[in-house]
């Protein structure tokens, strides 16, 4: 294996050279303080109700992977799950607020999701029968999951005019649902409330005033419920797409610590059939536009709830269950990634992926639940890149994105680099907040012998005690196989991301290169790059 990680070392290098154009780059952090923070389980993935049957352009991409109807058997579900050691797990989605919770009386029978015309995005209302929701908690309970659970909002509401609801919510469904929850011991980590029917909604919608005041209510639930519990759950909400005026109304209305989380959701790439999926998702301006949500919402927040956080409570990039060999091949890393390091940066505490398993744009195959690449980018955003968010200055084009936190459970920093650009390879140099090398840009002599690193002592307050170990850093470069930017198999280091003889999740090495050497990025490729002697206070 050492023998094929030089070769893609030299081969990355080689590359390099030979790029049509080549372009020699400056990043600069400061590790002084951190300009936001995230939740140390930032990465979350969704679970959906969507039955097999739910089809979009004539494509039926969701077989047996929802809430009511996956295998929660499958040997690859648990390891998939328990590589994250604490994975967030949203339930939820467009049905949620038709699901009936099959306990104590019910103003309709409860029955499965069917196929209806007039019905609220083309199905029945649904049924989560006790027994289903026991096996589901077992499951969380042995791979250390991290729950939020969805809850019907729309119960006992009733249809005004097209697409308006009105009424108050009847809360006895909830209620018994979550005293059969708490008599059982399963752990739920927090309650969200409704599924997109914030602002003009998504084939159903509620004003925020009467939203508010419904949040009120189960509030009052949750306090009752838990009374004996050290801990209550989060309240969360309105899980919908940000309309700036309905979110500050609802935190009004709603009053002082009602809402504990805030979640909008994003799929800023548009509709899954779009042939321009993949130019979008290169181009550096237009995955730039949704920064103005995370801005706007952030402020929103400060504005009229500053005791609340925010959350992406679902992004699956295209909707209409994602892109078919888009959302699920190597090219959506680069929106995903970049998505991740911009929410963070605009202090999003966690990101929750549309899906686990589902769709086009499942983190795991929807027939064999093999991960897809995007299931390694965020398995190694979980393992690598902590909860400190860092000032990133970068002298580069804007097809290379960069974005850097403190290391996740070690010392030094962590730098994402995403380059989008088709033609042009990158030699980063990599400065910290005092305007000194961390990584030579050029191929110097720079690095030698105690004389160096005698000077380096005096000189470089950052380095500390750190002075006497060897001085390293750790490289995780991500491409397609082949070059192809669609395939489902993505090469770590040039190493196939596969499933071991034993059907486990592989591990995740990285290169260890001399600090002293040049760090290059290929065009159309991402790298983690951590730098363990940054000594940044603010990581302490």
């Amino acid at each position: 294996m050492g023998f094929r990680f030089f070769l893609f070392l030299f081969l990355v290098s080689f590359r390099a050279l030979l790029a049509q154009e080549f372009e020699a780059a400056t990043i600069k952090v400061d590790g002084a303080t951190a300009v936001a923070e995230t939740d140390d389980n930032f990465i979350c993935a969704t679970l959906d109700w969507w039955p097999h049957d739910k089809c979009n352009y004539n494509d039926c991409p969701w077989g047996y992977s929802s809430v009511i109807n996956m295998d929660l058997s499958h040997p690859l579900l648990s390891k998939a799950i328990e590589a994250f050691q604490h994975l967030r797990i949203r339930i939820g989605g467009s049905l949620q607020d038709q699901v009936l919770y099959d306990i104590g009386p019910l103003r309709s029978p409860c029955h499965p999701f069917r196929k209806m015309n007039d019905g609220l995005f083309g199905f029945s209302k649904g049924c989560l029968r006790m027994n289903r929701w026991d096996e589901l908690n077992r499951l969380f309970g042995r791979t250390g999951a991290i729950v939020t659970f969805g809850l019907n909002a729309l119960y006992g509401r009733h249809q005004t005019r097209k697409g308006v609801w009105g009424g108050a919510w009847d809360s006895t469904n909830t209620r018994n649902f979550i005293k059969y929850t708490v008599s059982k011991r399963y752990q739920i980590d927090s309650w969200e409330f409704g599924n997109e029917l914030s602002g003009t909604g998504v084939g159903a919608s509620v004003s925020a005033e009467q939203y508010g005041k419904d949040l009120i209510n189960l509030k009052a639930i949750i306090n009752q419920v838990y009374n004996n519990s050290h801990v209550k759950p989060p309240l969360v909400a309105p899980g919908g797409f940000y309309e700036q005026n309905w979110f500050a109304k609802l935190l009004q209305v709603s009053g002082s610590r009602t809402v504990n989380i805030m979640t909008h959701h994003i799929y800023n790439l548009g509709a899954g059939v779009d042939p321009n999926l993949v130019s979008k998702i290169l181009n550096p301006h237009y995955l730039s536009r949704v920064e103005e949500t995370f801005n706007s919402l952030y402020r929103t927040i400060q504005t009229n709830g500053p005791w609340a956080s925010a959350w992406v409570g679902e992004s699956g990039g295209a909707y209409n269950s994602g892109g078919h060999l888009v959302s699920n091949t190597f090219v959506n890393s680069f929106w995903y990634l970049d998505q991740l390091g911009m929410a963070s940066k605009h202090h999003t505490k966690v990101y929750c992926r549309q899906t686990l398993i589902g769709g086009n744009y499942g983190l795991l195959n929807t027939t064999t639940l093999v991960p897809n690449p995007d299931y390694f980018s965020a398995l190694l955003w979980h393992r690598l890149m902590g909860k400190g968010v860092l000032s990133v200055h970068s002298t580069a084009s804007p097809y290379l994105r960069s974005y850097a936190h403190c290391s996740k459970g070690k010392a030094g920093i962590t730098i994402l680099l995403i380059n989008l650009s088709k033609r042009t390879s990158f030699q980063i140099n990599v400065e910290n907040s005092m305007n000194f090398n961390l990584a030579v840009g050029k191929t110097t002599a720079m690095y030698r012998g105690t004389t160096f690193m005698g000077s380096l002592k005096k000189s470089m307050s950052w380095i500390g005690s750190k002075a006497e170990e060897k001085l390293v850093r750790e490289e995780y470069h991500l491409t397609p196989k082949d070059g192809y930017l669609r395939s489902q198999t993505m090469l770590l280091n040039g190493i196939p991301l596969k499933l071991t003889e034993n059907g486990d999740i592989p591990s995740l090495e990285p290169v260890c290169l001399s600090l002293n050497s040049p760090i290059f990025i290929n065009p159309l490729s991402i790298a983690f790059i951590a730098f363990p002697n940054f000594d940044a206070p603010a990581c302490v």
